[in-house]
């Protein structure tokens, strides 16, 4: 995916990050295809461009599905889309995380560890007007990126397997709720 986090055991200092901002459009959000088409293009930066991943396999089913929730990292005040991710509630108490990216020069400020938090927020409570206890958050991730989601509570589920000419790895994150 789009962030590399860093290795277990070295610690280094972030630079100071550019004042930025999240935008959560889930279905019905006045600026819905926007925000999505500024995800799109991130998207395209990170694993068409830079990745090599084919486009037909970028652009998928959920990306008009209105269960889909598209979250954007954008800068402020110049606007500009620099990260995404996207949830999709598969069931009530079950999401699906994918396309997870930050274009390659804003890395450095670990925007991914707020895209994840953006969802599993958004998560939190989307699963608490279902009323249910818990919910899980299943991800497939590229292999090189397994410690980034690691660091988030995600536990490796099953073996790997080829995704879009990669190989990725199932991982599953327990959110409890809090109440």
């Amino acid at each position: 995916m789009g962030d590399r986090g860093t290795q277990p055991g070295l610690t280094s200092k972030v630079p100071d990050r550019p004042p930025h901002e999240l935008v959560v459009a889930p279905a019905g959000h006045p600026r819905r295809s926007e925000i999505q088409k500024q995800c799109i293009d991130v998207r395209i930066a990170v694993f068409i461009h830079e990745q090599g991943f084919s486009i037909d396999d970028e652009v998928d089913k959920y990306d008009s599905d209105p269960r889909a929730t598209h979250i954007l990292l954008r800068l402020v005040p110049s606007m500009t889309p620099i990260g995404t991710i996207r949830a999709v509630k598969l069931a009530p108490g079950k999401y699906k995380l994918s396309r997870l990216a930050v274009l390659k020069e804003y890395r450095q400020y670990r925007f991914g560890r707020d895209l994840v938090h953006a969802l599993h927020a958004w998560v939190e409570q989307s699963a608490s007007q279902d009323g249910v206890q818990s919910a899980q958050i299943i991800a497939h991730s590229q292999i090189p990126v397994k410690p980034f989601y690691a660091k988030y509570g995600y536990v490796n589920e099953g073996p790997e397997f080829e995704e879009d000419g990669a190989p990725h790895q199932k991982m599953v994150f327990q959110l409890q709720l809090s109440r």
